[in-house]
């Protein structure tokens, strides 16, 4: 048995109703449920979510909702592990299950990229996507208020590209765990944790509407080549 959780508060300021506003041609909820069928992963696909307009979208998308999540985990400073560790504990469900937390705003989830965090997780404690900078960041810049500029790391000021270490971040898709793992409180990163390599052009973290645009670019372009 493995069990996908997808988080979807209603509060979102920036973008707002962004878990469910449209994104090409379904609400935005409806790709991420659309990717964890698809895998053919999970025996179970629940959405976490404060928000009954939620709630009814994600079930006719094909999503259970057995719960509405509590309003102390559903504000601004809400984090995924706690979120998770409810719906775990809610659901009951066994301490060895996988249970994979799926972002409602991922429409460039591809099911590989599931299935590779759940061959991962038989070795490691937490299985995340990630992605690499499209520029070192050891040559970053600050941008101080009067338009001046200057290195954060000057010391890197004369290094080549080629020859800095590659840095790497969230993708903000999915982290696989068993439920024993999410309901200890323990971080995703730490000791045990171990990362899923996705492609740039498959990334976009959605928060501003900027973002939206980007995301829909990129979604239309890979679409035309599949």
């Amino acid at each position: 048995m493995s069990v996908c959780i997808i988080p979807a508060r209603g509060g979102s300021k920036r973008i707002p109703r962004k878990n469910i506003r449209h994104f090409h041609g379904r609400p935005m909820i409806g790709w991420s449920i659309a990717a964890a069928r698809a895998s053919g992963l999970f025996d179970r696909i629940v959405v976490s979510t404060d928000d009954p307009e939620i709630a009814e979208v994600a079930q006719a998308e094909g999503a259970e909702v057995p719960f509405l999540r509590p309003a102390e985990l559903a504000d601004d400073h809400a984090a995924t592990v706690p979120v998770i560790a409810h719906a775990v504990t809610a659901l009951s469900l066994p301490a060895d299950c996988p249970v994979c937390c799926l972002y409602a705003t991922a429409p460039l989830i591809e099911t590989g990229d599931l299935v590779a965090g759940f061959e991962m997780l038989a070795g490691a404690r937490f299985v995340m996507a990630v992605t690499t900078f499209p520029y070192p960041i050891q040559r970053a810049l600050r941008r101080k208020e009067d338009a001046s500029v200057e290195m954060m790391n000057i010391e890197y000021a004369s290094s080549r590209s080629q020859d800095l270490e590659e840095a790497w971040h969230d993708a903000g898709q999915f982290y696989w765990a068993r439920a024993q793992t999410w309901t200890s409180g323990l971080p995703v990163l730490g000791a045990g944790a171990k990362a899923v390599s996705l492609p740039r052009h498959r990334v976009q973290d959605i928060d501003t509407l900027d973002d939206w645009l980007r995301a829909e670019l990129l979604f239309s372009i890979l679409k035309a080549g599949s």
